[in-house]
């Protein structure tokens, strides 16, 4: 069970927020063989002031459309499939929401099962 995180400069509309989300969240379904109803998103807006990136950090041109998509989910998949899922959700974003790949930044943050509690304070991965 993934907890995705999205930041953006503020300044994107309701439903360009939305798209890039549900893109994001399909992504993960189709690449990362998580399941559909896997769902737990968060978008954050921040103004300059507060959202502070290199524009150029390893000669990569980033324009005022850059994003972070940081996802913490379950450790095991293979460095081939992340591979796959960077590449895939950096074109679709590209192609479904006009964000330039350049502007896409990723970043997974495994964990072990024991860290998540889906609710009514239970760990049930923890026996």
């Amino acid at each position: 069970m993934p907890l995705t995180r999205i930041v953006t400069l503020k300044g994107r509309s309701s439903e360009e927020k939305a798209r890039i989300g549900e893109v994001v969240l399909e992504t993960i379904v189709n690449k990362l063989h998580v399941p559909e109803n896997d769902r737990f998103l968060i978008i954050e807006e921040l103004d300059r002031e507060n959202f502070r990136f290199d524009p150029n950090c390893l000669d990569i041109e980033r324009s005022d459309g850059f994003l972070i998509v940081q996802i913490t989910l379950n450790a095991g998949r293979s460095a081939e499939m992340k591979k796959e899922f960077y590449a895939a959700l950096a074109e679709q974003l590209h192609q479904q929401c006009s964000i330039r790949t350049e502007d896409v930044f990723i970043n997974l943050v495994e964990v072990t099962k024991e860290n998540w509690s889906y609710g009514n304070g239970l760990a049930p991965f923890i026996v």
